[in-house]
């Protein structure tokens, strides 16, 4: 059960609530191209609604330097929004200043409101005593329902609970209640897969991983700082060498814990990262010394495909290889593949590229939780405490 009190433990009747929620989304010329996280965010958004409440929207958008930046803008996902809700939400090009409280002032039940883009104001990342007391004074309550940015201690994730009664929105619950139940009571055999650049990056998961999982499956550049760990000539792949130490110990770890970890065998090598780089295919051990792995190899993906279709419980975090150009993307294609088509299994993507490559093969309707939040999912499957959850109201 969610330790935190949630929008359904609270009377939001008439009240001024202030909704943190992640619509950070990608744009291209005005236009947001996933409307994923603005989708996510629904089930609260209508709950408050219908319960009657003045919904008040803060959200940040990309990295503008404390300064207003009209690329940045939020107006853009203000018009996804409304087509999602079938229903008008008003705007202010505007935080804490007169036109926002003038607006939020004329607000009746049911009405929703979104803020300009938090990241605006220099107080929103500096977790600004005073600015947060100014979000505070336009609203009775304060929802975080942004778990993609639960781990940011800024102002609206975190400085706003220490002024208004504050709660947990539905997705936030349900993301913390998935990827917590999920390391709690696992379907076994339960099959962890991890990717991306940089082991550096995961150490504390697959820490953790390693005292609940049956089997870790390990690709992507992360791959190589373990696989130089045992002692393999990886020619120019990406290696963290202050990682080397670590990756042995972790290693020793994981056969001491009976956890099985299966690193690639072969991989799809080039000179270079690009999409019409001449790629081959060779084994481990036969990496030329000019070239590197950008992509698991054919027989790595049967033998990762098997392990996947054994599991009952699936965690899958990061790319076996670059898999946004066309000649390294078939190792990701391949595990997606997998995991989609592991209908027995509870299958939970933890954010980040794995969602892109989901969606890139057509495959985001075929797992069974899809996180919003890569870097905070991380953090609360290593343990850390997140600072946008800490600072909610206990049950």
């Amino acid at each position: 059960m969610f330790a935190k009190k949630t929008v359904k433990d609270v009377d939001v009747r008439g009240k001024r609530v202030l909704v943190r929620v992640d619509f950070n989304v990608p744009l291209q010329e005005g236009s947001v191209t996933d409307d994923t996280r603005v989708r996510a965010a629904l089930p609260t958004l209508r709950y408050l609604v219908d319960h009657g409440a003045r919904v008040i929207i803060m959200s940040h958008l990309g990295r503008p330097k404390g300064e207003p930046d009209p690329q940045y803008s939020l107006r853009p996902v203000r018009r996804v929004l409304q087509r999602l809700l079938g229903r008008n939400v008003i705007f202010v090009d505007d935080i804490v200043g007169k036109e926002a409280h003038e607006a939020v002032g004329r607000m009746v039940d049911g009405e929703i409101l979104m803020l300009e883009n938090v990241r605006f104001h220099p107080g929103e990342k500096a977790n600004d005593p005073g600015f947060a007391a100014k979000l505070a004074s336009l609203g009775d309550l304060y929802v975080n329902d942004a778990f993609g940015a639960a781990h940011r201690a800024h102002a609206s994730t975190a400085g706003l609970a220490g002024h208004l009664p504050a709660v947990a929105g539905l997705l936030l619950a349900r993301e913390v209640e998935t990827l917590t139940g999920m390391l709690d009571e696992p379907g076994r055999p339960f099959v962890a897969i991890l990717g991306g650049s940089k082991v550096s990056d995961k150490f504390g998961v697959i820490e953790r991983l390693l005292d609940v999982v049956d089997v870790l499956v390990i690709g992507g550049g992360m791959c190589f700082t373990l696989l130089v760990a045992k002692g393999v000539d990886v020619g120019r792949s990406l290696v963290e060498d202050e990682w080397v130490g670590p990756a042995k110990e972790m290693l020793r770890s994981a056969k001491e814990k009976g956890v099985d970890i299966l690193l690639p065998v072969d991989f799809v090598v080039a000179a270079d990262i690009a999409g019409d780089a001449e790629t081959a295919i060779v084994g481990r051990e036969e990496i030329p010394a000019g070239m590197m792995g950008l992509d698991v190899g054919p027989t790595t993906a049967e033998l990762f495909k098997e392990a996947i279709a054994s599991a009952r419980t699936i965690f899958w975090n990061g790319p076996m290889g670059v898999f946004e150009m066309k000649p390294f993307e078939a190792g990701t294609r391949e595990v997606a593949a997998a995991v989609a088509r592991n209908n027995r299994a509870v299958s939970v993507i933890g954010g980040g590229d794995s969602v892109a490559a989901l969606k890139k093969f057509g495959l985001e309707e075929r797992v069974t939780f899809v996180s919003t939040g890569g870097g905070a999912s991380m953090k609360l499957l290593e343990g850390s405490d997140l600072p946008g959850i800490e600072a909610l109201q206990d049950r």
